[in-house]
């Protein structure tokens, strides 16, 4: 079971890797970037809300002792996460967006060790230490931070919130659906972002036309979205979230850092950026990083987000 949930979370990363690439499409169409989250997340969340009621309904019964969970869970770890991280590449390279949203692994170390108060090993702090030292060589901190600050800013939380992501995918019971929590949240990060989005100023002809980004490959914007919606969601969160229940949110966020190689070779290929030698080996450090810490807390479970160990139900 553990190497085939390594298989899940393995082909989660890779679908995820398209979101930053297919958004640039609807973004350099017209749309804002919180514009082309809530079209994702709308879009995504109605589709499984339908396939769900008439496939499975019983997917869809959320307890009400869960709905403050959920009401969580649509907040943190799908808005905040995907919202966050859509802004952040209109100011960064995809690659260097998603190097600072996987510094998740990383927070979850910290998470279990001084909120949690588990005793970690000592690998678990040297694979942190190293994720940092790689994390400055990314934005060459020596130069002053030549990256724009605001979007380092917004990658760091993004990948906060995603340290949430798989905290709370492994802390759920069996009384939840993950299917239902994946169609339920989605659509509730997409009430949650509607004051923000304004879908009603969407321009919507542009799903119409067709886009080039700035040095990258023309292709139609609604076969963008579409993929966006299909393949970067929500077969990427139905993976997702499946492989984090096989293995563990620590295990699972370690091969989740995929996406970053995958976001990268994608927008090197569609959107026409290359990330330069220090961004290569700073991203290689990272990625070492988090596998140390996480490789360290992987024999133990992550505790749940609960204030009591939660009881699975039929047991």
């Amino acid at each position: 079971m553990r190497y085939t949930g390594l298989a899940v979370a393995f082909v989660s990363a890779c679908c995820f890797g398209f979101s930053g690439p297919m958004a640039k499409y609807l973004i350099a169409a017209g749309l804002t970037p919180i514009e082309a989250v809530w079209a994702r997340m709308a879009g995504a969340g109605l589709l499984l809300l339908a396939v769900l009621a008439v496939a499975k309904p019983s997917a869809l019964r959320i307890p009400r002792s869960r709905l403050p969970f959920l009401v969580l869970y649509a907040v943190v770890a799908v808005a905040g996460v995907q919202s966050l991280y859509f802004v952040a590449i209109t100011r960064l390279p995809v690659g260097v967006a998603l190097l600072l949203e996987f510094m998740a692994p990383v927070m979850v170390v910290l998470w279990v060790r001084f909120v949690r108060k588990v005793r970690l090993a000592r690998a678990a702090f040297v694979g942190a230490v190293t994720a940092v030292v790689g994390l400055a060589i990314v934005v060459e901190a020596w130069q002053g931070l030549r990256l724009d600050a605001l979007g380092l800013l917004l990658g760091l939380v993004a990948g906060a919130c995603c340290a949430g992501y798989f905290l709370m995918n492994d802390s759920f019971g069996d009384d939840v659906d993950p299917l239902g929590l994946i169609a339920w949240g989605m659509t509730g990060a997409a009430v949650v972002l509607l004051p923000f989005s304004r879908p009603w100023n969407i321009p919507w002809q542009a799903f119409t036309v067709q886009a080039t980004p700035e040095g990258g490959q023309t292709l139609p914007v609604l076969g963008a979205y579409l993929w966006m919606v299909l393949i970067a969601t929500v077969a990427a969160y139905i993976l997702g979230v499946n492989a984090v229940r096989r293995l563990s949110a620590a295990v699972g966020a370690t091969v989740a850092s995929l996406e970053v190689i995958g976001g990268a070779v994608v927008a090197w290929a569609l959107v026409g950026e290359t990330l330069g030698l220090f961004q290569i080996v700073g991203g290689l450090i990272v990625l070492v990083g988090a596998l140390l810490a996480q490789t360290a807390t992987s024999a133990a479970p992550v505790p749940s987000l609960e204030p009591e160990p939660q009881v699975r139900a039929g047991v």
